[in-house]
């Protein structure tokens, strides 16, 4: 008998909502090297301090790491870790296929929701050569970080889109939970998004066919094995 196949997953969506780091950029190597430094010099395991960095603002991941820790020394040090992150773009490659990805949303309605500020979101998109969106919503412009949909939702107001007619892209748990909690749906990308039931699962953006038709919808085409 021939082996079965999977028809591919097909989204259509008005708006793309792109977070960056594990999703478009891979930063992986800076984020582990400088949240085990961090970890080691509180007395905390690193392995369990990484369970918890990927997605959210420094001093959030902080504030769960440290419960009992003054959020004034978590924001204080959150900028030193901001600091020393934006200046080591070692390892900072683009995600799978995010090139091609991206020009082919190049004209489309799209945003950039990221936990990054706007100077480590500039290095690391420069670092992985990666065009900057011209939307973007970044750690200044939100109060709450990410699993809060708040930055998921500004960036569907800046479109003029409805959460509805939006589609996010993310790796992380942090990350899908805010864009499901703004009423979204959720593409998972790379190995972490699987386990948290994303509305797809793809493993990189090679995966991932866009199309558009004259009426402005975008059909995303997810090409899983």
């Amino acid at each position: 008998m021939p082996a079965s196949t999977t028809a591919p997953t097909v989204l259509t969506a008005k708006a793309l909502l792109l977070d960056m780091d594990g999703t478009i950029v891979n930063s992986d190597a800076v984020v582990e090297r400088c949240w085990r430094d961090w970890a080691v010099a509180h007395g905390l395991d690193p392995q369990e301090a990484l369970k918890v960095v990927h997605g959210r603002q420094g001093y959030a991941t902080m504030a769960i790491l440290l419960p009992e820790r003054p959020m004034a020394e978590n924001l204080a040090e959150n900028t030193v870790m901001l600091a020393r992150e934006t200046a080591d773009t070692d390892g900072v490659v683009p995600v799978g296929g995010a090139p091609e990805f991206m020009a082919s949303i190049a004209s489309l309605p799209h945003a950039l929701v990221t936990s990054a500020d706007a100077a480590l979101a500039a290095a690391r998109m420069t670092a992985a050569a990666l065009p900057m969106p011209e939307v973007r919503v970044t750690a200044e412009s939100v109060r709450d970080s990410k699993p809060h949909p708040e930055g998921f939702l500004k960036g569907a107001a800046a479109l003029g889109v409805d959460p509805a007619d939006c589609v996010v892209f993310e790796d992380s748990a942090a990350g899908i939970a805010a864009g499901q909690a703004a009423g979204m749906r959720v593409i998972g990308v790379g190995p972490r998004a699987a386990a948290h039931a994303p509305t797809a699962h793809v493993l990189d953006l090679t995966e991932i066919a866009v199309t558009a038709s004259p009426d402005g919808a975008i059909t995303l085409t997810l090409r899983t094995a």
